[in-house]
């Protein structure tokens, strides 16, 4: 799903997206992982293509996503120097005495929901990708 503009709060796709983890970040590509638990596998990746800013941890936990407020915007687009196609606000748990408040700002946003497998495995479905630092046995 494209989220392109986004200024409202993001709707996930129905789920159990409690654990959050940072799997890809660089300049091209910042990639949000989540499910319930992500030992083995995750299904939901928020793929913000071309980040301009990010403020969140490496990991995280239940996430509440809402709509940035005026002075969120406004201080992004201070920073930047303009204004971004995608802002994400939300208050995590990431280990602390609470929440926290976190921004993402980027050119787009893309919502993905498939099976991204952690660890190989001979019977992988049509329906499911490795992750990219999976190899196989050997290799």
């Amino acid at each position: 799903m494209d989220v392109g503009g986004a200024r409202a709060a993001i709707q996930l796709p129905e789920g159990s997206w409690w654990d959050w983890e940072v799997t890809a970040w660089d300049g091209g590509q910042l990639v949000l992982a989540a499910d319930y638990d992500l030992t083995y596998h995750h299904g939901l990746e928020l793929r913000f293509g071309e980040p301009l800013f990010v403020s969140c941890p490496s990991s995280f936990q239940d996430p509440i996503f809402r709509t940035p407020s005026p002075d969120e915007v406004l201080k992004v687009t201070r920073q930047l120097g303009c204004e971004p196609a995608v802002v994400v606000a939300f208050e995590a748990d990431a280990g602390g005495q609470g929440a926290v408040s976190y921004l993402v700002a980027a050119e787009r946003l893309d919502i993905v929901q498939e099976t991204v497998l952690r660890y190989w495995r001979d019977d992988v479905g049509p329906d499911q990708r490795f992750a990219s630092w999976v190899t196989s046995p050997g290799h």
